[in-house]
């Protein structure tokens, strides 16, 4: 038994000694023939500067004469073999030739400043290629020297967030392009709107006169949904949220493989504060128009279990995606999302809601500043998955305190960070909710009365409220709701409001007319 265990500890041979003694990957005579270019021509330089830097270089000489050659040349002074040696140690001995003899062999072996970018794309992608194999390196080194209170999951998503970091800046298509190429890009999005259903730019919700408003949910936009409780800020996310993976349509096939979206779009729900199966009743509610507190006490009949089996079954196939984790952190939900769209493509992402996140931990004496930590990067997320974010948020009390409770932007919870960071806000607003709070008592019949006409005008009605947007105008936009299935819909046409009112205006909001009852 003893002889076992010695040799099960007992060392093994790699199976393959040639897997020790790899040089990472490196073109030595790229990186000779791409500075002897620039040596040669200094306009070289301006061909490769927007991508390429000094550290891209994997020999050390060749990043300090990259480097110096680009301080001359910035400067406006030449860059060349005579110009360079004076700040270059004279003693440096490379492969037995002295400084000067390598410099004048740079210039004498160097490339054509034709193929100049080229040479610096093969040095760049080495080097994002040795990068790529240091973190290899370092998941595994933290694998096995973890401290004890690391987890495993956040050694998981930290090497995400650096294999993404890296697949973002491992391209060369960033800084000044020309405004034809601009046009171009303009040009395409106006086509593919006309192409979508609703004509839209962006996401359609499926509410057509929000739809109208906005046009749609834009791309890198974030958007917040606010709201007080009660009000069906996640009813209504959920609807926008379902329709966009219902009218999903796939596209065609880019060079990299992903596949482009042709309407509708993927969804991912970040549900912080309702469970995943919670979530998925509310659907099945509102797609049935059975009331989901009927479905949770086994309130139904054969027909109604008939009717909730056929949408589960068409509701398996949409590309909606939930997450009900709770207590994440604006980076965890950042990397989460990430792997998302590397693995299944995403186009919509839905955070419910804001104040259930932490920030960085950056803040944690300051909930204004951790909020600002959280708005900031989820606007920065938007713009790097070129996706919509739609946050939903909380409003403060101070509604409550006023006769009009229509919200409006001071009534965001830390204000200052979600207003200035987004750039559209959404309220939900339903005069019925307070309306039924006013109740008078039925002995008093005038009063009853009067309320019971006013409640008329009120029912199943409620209002959208832009009180911001960069892409268009403010104003407020009529939607029916059904509060027993969470869903929102457009009114009928003999129902919606003739006139558009935007917000500040003086014009009196006309009251659209009640439903007939059967």
């Amino acid at each position: 038994m003893a002889a076992i265990d010695s040799l099960a500890r007992k060392p093994q041979a790699p199976a393959d000694a040639e897997l020790l003694v790899r040089t990472p990957p490196h073109s030595i005579e790229a990186e000779q023939g791409l500075l002897g270019a620039i040596l040669v021509n200094n306009e070289a330089f301006y061909r490769v500067s927007d991508f390429l830097e000094p550290r891209h270089f994997f020999e050390p000489i060749h990043q300090r004469i990259f480097e110096l050659a680009g301080e001359f040349i910035r400067l406006g002074k030449v860059a060349n073999p005579v110009t360079l040696k004076t700040f270059l140690p004279p003693d440096l001995d490379i492969e037995g030739i002295s400084l000067n003899q390598y410099l004048a062999r740079l210039a004498a072996e160097s490339t054509t400043i034709i193929n100049a970018e080229d040479y610096g794309r093969l040095v760049y992608d080495l080097s994002i290629r040795r990068d790529l194999i240091q973190i290899g390196e370092e998941m595994v080194n933290t694998a096995y020297g973890a401290p004890v209170d690391a987890t495993p999951s956040s050694h998981i998503e930290e090497a995400e967030r650096k294999l993404y970091q890296l697949a973002e800046t491992g391209r060369y298509d960033s800084g000044f392009q020309r405004f034809a190429k601009a046009l171009t890009t303009a040009v395409d999005m106006a086509a593919r709107a006309y192409q979508r259903d609703g004509s839209l730019s962006g996401l359609a919700t499926g509410l057509i006169d929000l739809d109208t408003r906005m046009g749609g949910l834009q791309p890198s936009d974030l958007i917040i949904l606010a709201g007080r409780p009660g009000m069906g800020k996640t009813a209504l996310a959920t609807n926008i949220a379902y329709y966009v993976a219902k009218t999903y349509v796939q596209g065609d096939v880019r060079a990299d493989g992903h596949r482009e979206t042709a309407n509708g779009g993927v969804v991912g729900f970040f549900s912080l504060e309702m469970s995943a199966e919670q979530l998925a009743t509310r659907i099945i509610a509102e797609q049935t128009r059975i009331p989901s507190n009927k479905i949770r006490r086994g309130g139904i009949d054969e027909a109604d279990f008939e009717r909730i089996r056929d949408v589960a079954i068409a509701l398996q196939n949409l590309p909606f995606y939930i997450d009900e984790t709770g207590g994440l952190t604006v980076g965890q939900l950042a990397a989460r999302a990430r792997r998302l769209k590397r693995q299944h493509g995403l186009d919509l992402l839905v955070v419910d809601y804001l104040q259930l996140l932490q920030g960085s931990g950056r803040f944690s004496d300051s909930r204004v500043q951790e909020i600002t930590d959280i708005t900031t990067r989820l606007k920065a997320l938007a713009k790097e998955l070129k996706i919509p974010v739609l946050a939903l948020s909380q409003l403060s009390r101070q509604v409550e305190q006023r006769e009009d409770k229509r919200p409006q932007l001071s009534d965001l919870r830390e204000s200052g960070s979600i207003e200035q960071d987004a750039d559209v806000v959404l309220f939900v607003f339903r005069e019925e909710y307070y309306h039924q709070m006013r109740k008078p008592s039925e002995a008093n019949k005038d009063k009853f009365a009067e309320w019971l006409e006013q409640g008329e005008l009120v029912d199943g009605k409620a209002e959208v409220i832009i009180g911001k947007q960069r892409h268009g105008p403010t104003g407020t936009v009529d939607l029916q709701f059904d509060a027993a299935v969470t869903r929102f819909a457009n009114l009928a046409d003999t129902q919606r409001v003739e006139s558009y009112i935007p917000i500040g205006s003086s014009m009196p909001k006309q009251i659209a007319a009640p439903q007939t009852k059967a």
